[in-house]
């Protein structure tokens, strides 16, 4: 059995000392693949993930900037940041999106910056990856506005009611060690309406480490939990989420990119199984 982890931070300093070992442990509980977010500690540097990726043959990347650093941005970043997204082992765009929780940058300059960074993805012709926290209804609302794409709603910790949302707006979900917390029975809802060929999982790595391994620093190869409890919740097998999640991915990150198209609109309830 073979999976995806389809977003990790293997650039992150936590991951300096040991990353070797750490792909090492990845490769032997199955994680064929890791995508490692582009964003780094934002501008100027954009190209850290892709330089980990030229390195390694199971890492892909992404461009973009998160919403933390959106105040770094200037006229010359989109320039680069499409620079960048041409490179053959960038197959997404993101993460970008609203965090409300922090406002490490304005709102306003959050807002702005999202909508020129959707305009980007748009010209590189890639998915988009999303990160929303505390600012569901601007997000959602720009997406709306300014995105007829594909994509994927990183992290996803909401409620069934917001999995229904994005579904409709023709999203894909990606859960990731929330889905093991004892606290998170929203989440798992959620996970319960979330048809198979919507279905992703990720790490977000260092952060979030699933149960047991909660409270430590998260890696690739942790992420077996997370699909054990996404099968139990799902009530199929280990082997089935990570075969749909694989082609999942597969099929939304595909490279060189899928001309546009309007993505399948969520209709129903099912999980597919």
């Amino acid at each position: 059995m073979t999976f995806t982890d389809s977003h990790c931070h293997l650039d992150h300093e936590k991951f300096a000392d040991d990353l070797d070992s750490v792909l090492a442990r990845a490769g032997e509980a199955g994680v064929a693949r890791i995508l490692c977010i582009g964003t780094g500690d934002g501008p100027p540097e954009l190209n850290r993930a892709i330089r980990l990726a030229e390195a390694h043959p199971q890492i892909v990347a992404t461009v973009g900037v998160h919403p933390h650093e959106a105040a770094k941005v200037v006229p010359q970043t989109y320039d680069d940041l499409r620079a960048l997204g041409v490179h053959p082992k960038v197959v997404a765009y993101g993460e970008i999106g609203l965090d409300y929780h922090y406002d490490f940058s304005p709102r306003d300059v959050q807002r702005e910056v999202f909508i020129n960074q959707l305009n980007v993805a748009r010209d590189l012709n890639l998915p988009i990856i999303i990160h929303t926290r505390e600012a569901w209804d601007d997000t959602m609302s720009i997406l709306k506005d300014h995105w007829t794409g594909p994509g994927i709603l990183h992290c996803f910790t909401g409620d069934a009611a917001q999995a229904e949302q994005a579904l409709h707006q023709g999203f894909h979900l990606a859960y990731g060690g929330v889905v093991t917390f004892k606290t998170a029975d929203n989440v798992r809802e959620a996970v319960r309406i979330t048809p198979d060929d919507r279905l992703l999982i990720e790490t977000d790595a260092p952060f979030l480490a699933p149960i047991p391994y909660r409270g430590k620093r998260n890696e690739p190869s942790m992420m077996l939990e997370t699909l054990k409890k996404l099968a139990e919740v799902r009530q199929t097998t280990p082997e089935h989420i990570a075969a749909v999640t694989t082609a999942n991915f597969d099929r939304l990150c595909a490279r060189p990119p899928l001309p546009p198209a309007n993505p399948t609109r969520y209709t129903g309830n099912s999980n597919g199984n």
